[in-house]
């Protein structure tokens, strides 16, 4: 018996291949369907179960394009309203596989189709749990990502709170302390909101230092599950309809992004997501294009601040970046809605923004209208940088440029500089060069 762990670090999303006596399972996997085909190859396995823990908010999954191109089954609990073929996977349902079996624990709480999957030995030792989005290391589902997703089965966020608390004493607690605990998620996901480092577990260890676990009741549960939670991005609810439909297969999805003219120049008004880095942005962009730098949360950032079905061209330094972009937009389905995709030379643009004067600003910050885009639980850590600067998180942005002061110079700031480029590029977009728009950038870890 193999258990062999993919990792994707843009989204920190795990995913699973369990491989017994030449049969072999695969449990939530990513869009590209590349590195689970060579996996099999490699180990001469046979497909024969796609499983599926819920329909995921995150990222798209590649079950159905699985199902269409190696014939296995697509197992996910019949709760999901799933739009595809598929076999219903909950309620202590069971999978051979090979000597091996795979039970399905209705787990609700970060959802309220989610599953884990116990997988036990011929003998019937429990061996593994592959717990989706329920049970992180040092962490749970957030379980407040399905009340807006258009789907028939709404649910609250306090409602799935109190399910989740009975999943992990009521189902998961239960299991033998030895079991080794494989979640969906690792830290930088924003399925959760305090996952370790670490990208598995046992479920003894989790029981001893999970703090989900040390809560001493259920309502002082809830409380704490539904603290400081952080933002939704956009496209979390699009990509949960997508997956319970099913997405189309990636080379075909790809086939369909349209290659544009180098330097070409989009109509005005359009949506551009410039992926160079800020540097180079900042010498000579498209009027109006959003700074998100091809980094390790362009994905994330694309669908928080681009909202599905809204159509935008993708701006790229080489070929080579181009690509990369392209494979990563189509991680959470957004290759639907790129109109066009084209390489943009340095310099080749008109508009630019200013380099910020970082030693006039600490001597006169008084001068300068300070916008802050961390979010608030940031704030509440960490304090303020400038006591006069008006706190908008980047997420919100786009909607309350409005709340900006006019008048001054404007010096956007994060707790990096990642964040203040993509926010420096959204505000000079709104200000339209009525008013300078500085980035102190990565110069804000020196104040």
């Amino acid at each position: 018996m193999n258990i062999h762990q993919f990792f994707d670090d843009g989204l920190a999303h795990a995913s699973y291949a369990i491989i017994v006596d030449g049969v072999a399972a695969l449990v939530d996997p990513a869009r590209d369907t590349g590195p689970y085909l060579d996996y099999l190859r490699q180990h001469d396995a046979k497909l024969e179960a796609i499983i599926e823990t819920h329909p995921h908010a995150d990222f798209v999954s590649s079950h159905l394009e699985l199902h269409e191109s190696l014939g296995a089954p697509i197992y996910v609990s019949g709760k999901v309203g799933a739009e595809y073929t598929h076999t219903a996977f909950d309620g202590g349902k069971e999978i051979k596989l090979g000597d091996h079996t795979l039970k399905a624990l209705d787990t609700p709480g970060h959802s309220p189709d989610s599953i884990s999957i116990v997988l036990s030995d011929a003998s019937g030792k429990q061996l593994a749990v592959f717990t989706g989005d329920t049970l992180f290391v040092g962490d749970v589902g957030r379980p407040d990502l399905r009340e807006g997703d258009g789907s028939e089965v709404k649910s609250q966020r306090k409602e799935l709170a109190r399910a989740m608390y009975h999943s992990l004493h009521d189902q998961l607690a239960k299991l033998d302390e030895d079991v080794k605990v494989y979640p969906a998620h690792g830290a930088g996901s924003l399925c959760g909101k305090g996952m370790s480092d670490e990208r598995s577990s046992t479920l003894g260890k989790e029981l001893r230092t999970n703090p989900a676990f040390q809560q001493e009741s259920e309502e002082q549960f809830v409380d704490w599950l539904l603290a400081d939670l952080p933002f939704v991005p956009k496209y979390f609810p699009y990509d949960v309809a997508l997956n319970k439909r099913g997405a189309q297969a990636l080379q075909e999805g790809l086939r369909k992004v349209q290659k544009l003219d180098r330097n070409f120049r989009p109509d005005e008004g359009a949506v551009i997501v410039d992926t160079r880095d800020e540097a180079t942005f900042k010498q000579g962009y498209l009027p109006g294009a959003l700074n998100i730098q091809n980094g390790g949360k362009f994905e994330t950032w694309l669908g928080a601040l681009v909202a599905p079905k809204t159509e935008f061209y993708l701006v790229a330094a080489s070929e080579e970046a181009l690509e990369d972009v392209i494979a990563k937009t189509t991680k959470i389905g957004y290759e639907y809605f790129i109109r066009g995709a084209f390489i943009m030379d340095a310099g080749q643009a008109g508009a630019q923004l200013d380099a910020l004067d970082v030693d006039h600003f600490r001597a006169h910050p008084e001068e300068y209208t300070i916008v802050d885009v961390r979010n608030a639980s940031e704030l509440e850590q960490s304090g303020r940088k400038f006591e006069s600067a008006v706190n908008i998180p980047l997420p919100e942005l786009p909607e309350r440029t409005n709340e900006i002061p006019r008048g001054k110079p404007v010096v956007v700031h994060c707790a990096g500089g990642f964040r203040s480029a993509v926010a420096a590029s959204v505000v000079a977009a709104d200000l339209n060069g009525d008013t300078r728009v500085l980035d102190l950038s990565e110069a804000v870890k020196d104040f």
